[in-house]
């Protein structure tokens, strides 16, 4: 058996070892509480450290506000301080038994551009406002507008120049060519030829120069066709883009061979086409005359000839007309070159010099119907004007105006 003395002992021992390792314990447990704390300290003195500003920079002042970043903050001005906004209007007090809606009028303006010349085609300047009625469907309109105006013209100047103006060639260069120098430099003109289809040989310019070096192209026609109801039609759409008043100065024979479009469709683009005014200058009457005088058909072809009846230019020529008077233009027919130069002379005039009359139509309906205008010049007491000439005799007024317009067409 093991003694008391011996259990004694050994417990005596174990309470030395137990109280050696406890302090170890301790301070073992000391050691890391202390290295933990130093080691959570450390970020946030690293933090206090890089946040604080370096030498050579200021901080930004807090009105400069805007987010920080590693470079500084992003200075935002201050917005200045803004005047309130006003107080909404206040609605109208709503009325018992009146029923809520607005209501929006579209009142159309119809401008008329007339130009009033003498039979020699002298324009007569000192017109006044109450020297004009015009009609609409024959109801007599008030007119709000009214003003003369002797302004830059837009033209585009349409050549036929085919194989089949073989005979007649001269008479389009030389009417071309007068036209051209009648041009100012305010001036803006196209220069466009056709035959079978049109060609654009110089787009809308000022420079004299280009219309000239595009005249000079017309030098060898190419086809025989000479499809002038396709080529109009395209010129018409092609300036109905452009804002403004335009012309086509139209220098032609007046024959169709085979344009896709035909006379009926022209027509009506001409009817729904504003602001623009045809002046149709024939070409080749002397070699027509000349072949009826010896009662053969007129060519309309190369040397071998394409024969044309003479209704056929007949028919021609009353196209040409119902064209200049559908748009308030004037057809010309001359007969000699000497007349071509007084010609365009005559139409720089009526471009140049002419009265605009606008008025709001009694009939506001906005249909797409055709409306028939008529154009009266009176005497201010609403008799016949009398106007003399330099001689005391009296001259007979001659009216220019467009026949009519087709309204806007609005879909309720």
């Amino acid at each position: 058996m093991i003694s008391g003395r011996f259990w004694r002992a050994r417990a005596r021992g174990f309470g030395r070892f137990s109280a050696v390792y406890f302090r170890r314990i301790s301070l073992l447990t000391l050691v890391l509480g202390s290295f933990s704390a130093l080691v959570l300290t450390l970020p946030v003195r690293a933090q206090d450290q890089s946040s604080a500003p370096s030498k050579g920079q200021t901080e930004a002042p807090a009105a400069a506000g805007g987010p920080q970043s590693d470079i500084g903050p992003y200075a935002i001005p201050k917005k200045k301080d803004e005047p309130p906004p006003p107080p909404p209007p206040e609605k109208p007090k709503k009325i018992e038994g009146m029923p809520d809606y607005s209501i929006r009028v579209d009142v159309p303006l119809v401008q008329v551009p007339v130009s009033v010349t003498s039979k020699d085609g002298q324009f007569i300047s000192n017109l006044k406002q109450e020297n004009f009625h015009i009609y609409e469907d024959g109801v007599q309109q008030t007119i709000t507008n009214f003003s003369i105006s002797e302004a830059p013209i837009t033209a585009a100047l349409l050549v036929e120049f085919a194989e089949g103006t073989y005979y007649f060639t001269g008479d389009v260069l030389r009417g071309s060519y007068s036209f051209a120098n009648t041009l100012r430099k305010d001036d803006w003109l196209a220069v466009i030829s056709y035959d079978k289809k049109p060609y654009m040989l110089a787009d809308f310019t000022q420079n004299k120069q280009e219309v000239y070096g595009a005249l000079n192209q017309l030098r060898v026609p190419m086809f025989t066709d000479t499809n002038l109801f396709d080529a109009l039609y395209d010129t018409l759409d092609r300036m109905d883009r452009i804002e403004g008043h335009k012309y086509i100065i139209l220098i032609t024979t007046g024959i169709d061979t085979f344009s896709k479009i035909n006379l009926d469709e022209v027509t009506k683009k001409i009817k729904n086409t504003k602001d623009i005014t045809i002046f149709p200058v024939s070409v080749g009457w002397a070699i027509r005359e000349f072949f009826e005088a010896q009662g053969r058909a007129a060519p309309h072809g190369s040397a071998t000839g394409l024969p044309v009846d003479h209704m056929d230019y007949l028919q021609a020529d009353n196209e040409m007309n119902t064209f200049a008077r559908l748009t308030g233009g004037r057809a010309f027919f001359p007969r000699f070159e000497a007349e071509f130069p007084e010609i365009f002379k005559e139409i720089g005039g009526d471009i140049r010099n002419q009265y605009m009359i606008a008025y709001h139509p009694t009939n506001p309906k906005l249909d797409g119907t055709y409306r028939k205008l008529k154009v009266e010049v009176v005497a201010a007491d609403g008799g016949p004007l009398k106007v003399k000439d330099q001689k005391g005799k009296d001259v007979k007024c001659l009216i220019n105006a467009r026949e009519g317009y087709t309204a806007k067409h609005t879909v309720e």
